[in-house]
């Protein structure tokens, strides 16, 4: 499968756990209902991973990919508790577009941080993507 095959199969599932979240987080903890979410991810991804584990396995992790993998997990858990308490108070459906303004400053730090080319179609749709976000939020 290709990056977009991936990407869309992302964005659908995205959706679907917005979905779920909105109504498994009624009358619970958002924290709670975030660690339950996480519990669940954490045993399936490590199942995959044991399952499709390549040769290799873990001893081709660098020290270095340890140190941005952690970070990124924490990022992570910082997002989806943020996102669990934003769906919790607010409508899913002005929530998650909101969260997708990280679309847009992806586009901003892959240019900034990773040499990504800030293209005139990026720019375009990054600045489309934070319109519509303001359009739904404000509505």
């Amino acid at each position: 499968m290709t990056w977009l095959t991936w990407s869309l199969l992302s964005a659908l599932f995205a959706a679907v756990t917005a979905i779920l979240a909105k109504i498994g987080v009624a009358g619970i903890d958002a924290n709670l209902a975030t660690a339950v979410r996480t519990s669940v991810v954490v045993v399936f991804t490590w199942l995959l991973a044991f399952m499709a584990r390549p040769q290799a396995g873990f001893q081709t992790l660098s020290k270095n990919s340890w140190i941005v993998l952690v970070l990124s997990g924490l990022a992570t858990g910082l997002s989806w508790l943020c996102y669990f308490h934003a769906l919790q108070i607010g409508p899913a459906s002005r929530v998650a577009p909101i969260d997708k303004l990280s679309v847009a400053l992806v586009i901003v730090f892959g240019a900034l941080f990773l040499g990504e080319g800030l293209t005139v179609g990026k720019t375009v749709g990054g600045l489309l993507i934070v319109a519509g976000a303001i359009t739904i939020a404000v509505e």
